[in-house]
């Protein structure tokens, strides 16, 4: 039975750690090539996390308020004016490099990167800064 159990210990421990060592290819930049597809898998994980930020806080406010005052209307119109925004300061942060080319796409998906990851924790916080408030008093 103790060897069973040290089986089931050290699968669960090998695909912990099988996890952990999944590589990206932002592991061990070394060329322009890796540079370029670490920017586009940065881009890709980062639009992701922004999406299901975006969507968790469209739940949690339908959850907690409804529809109240159109609160998911202003949600997706203050969205939409952010990627306007990103898009612009990103067109500003790339002006230099040639577009079209390889090192104008890795600027143009780190720029969207670090501005999605920015967002996304933007609108995380928006869930705390809820909670955190205490309730009005009658």
């Amino acid at each position: 039975m103790k060897s069973m159990a040290w089986l089931v210990l050290l699968a669960v421990v090998s695909g912990a750690q099988a996890g952990e060592e999944e590589s990206t290819p932002c592991d061990n930049v070394e060329t322009d090539q890796q540079s370029f597809d670490c920017a586009a898998f940065n881009k890709q994980i980062a639009e992701r996390e922004l999406k299901s930020a975006y969507d968790d806080l469209i739940q949690r406010m339908r959850d907690q308020y409804g529809d109240e005052a159109g609160l998911e209307s202003q949600i997706e119109s203050a969205e939409k004016v952010w990627r306007q925004l990103r898009d612009a300061d990103c067109k500003v942060e790339t002006h230099t490099e040639q577009p079209g080319s390889k090192t104008f796409q890795s600027a143009w998906n780190s720029c969207i990167a670090q501005r999605s990851d920015e967002r996304s924790e933007y609108l995380r916080s928006l869930d705390s800064q809820d909670r955190d408030e205490p309730a009005p008093e009658d």
